[in-house]
């Protein structure tokens, strides 16, 4: 196929951002950091990469393009890609550059318009984990669920609530080691 025109060029860039900026995988990696301090910079320049890449190689497959963009997410933003997420992006771009060098403009303005719609309604998000301080004022309603949690593996093998749970394994503190005739070591809290 011949090379696309400039303001097609253009309008595939737009469609390469509309795609990468909607996909949740890149989103976590740049509102975390994984790039490092430049991770947002780091998206753009993929931008730039991958429509290069559709510029300078001919008769991509998916597959290519999906093998491409997993090296860049990992060579960036330490990144493996495992969600099953990659394919569908990498089919999203060829599908649009296919259209773009189809001339096929309005229907790549439409999937835009709806990307960034997409993106709009909001933004994927990584679970924080708990900071200490942030977990002891939740202790109080964690008290609540631990009376409700029923674990088994008691000693007799009933089930046993989780507070009951607690007071059986304490938290560590200084602890003696006894050894007993059956091989085992046994740890005990010194009081």
């Amino acid at each position: 196929m011949a090379p696309l025109a400039s303001s097609t060029c253009e309008l595939f860039s737009e469609a390469v951002r509309a795609v990468l900026e909607t996909w949740p995988v890149l989103q976590i990696a740049v509102d975390n950091g994984f790039g490092g301090a430049h991770s947002q910079q780091k998206a753009e320049w993929m931008v730039h990469a991958l429509q290069q890449y559709f510029i300078d190689n001919d008769e991509l497959q998916q597959d290519e393009v999906e093998e491409f963009i997993s090296d860049l997410m990992n060579n960036e933003f330490d990144t493996l890609v495992d969600d099953g997420s990659l394919p569908q992006v990498a089919q999203k771009v060829c599908e649009m550059f296919r259209q773009c060098q189809q001339d096929k403009l309005t229907e790549v303005r439409e999937q835009i318009k709806q990307l960034i719609q997409k993106k709009s309604a909001g933004r994927a998000k990584a679970t924080p984990a708990k900071t200490p301080a942030a977990a002891a004022d939740d202790d109080d309603d964690e008290s609540e669920e631990d009376e409700a949690m029923e674990c088994d593996g008691g000693a007799d093998g009933a089930p046993i609530n989780g507070a009951a749970a607690k007071e059986q394994h304490p938290p560590p503190r200084a602890a003696s080691h006894e050894e007993e005739d059956d091989g085992w070591t046994v740890v005990r809290r010194k009081k």
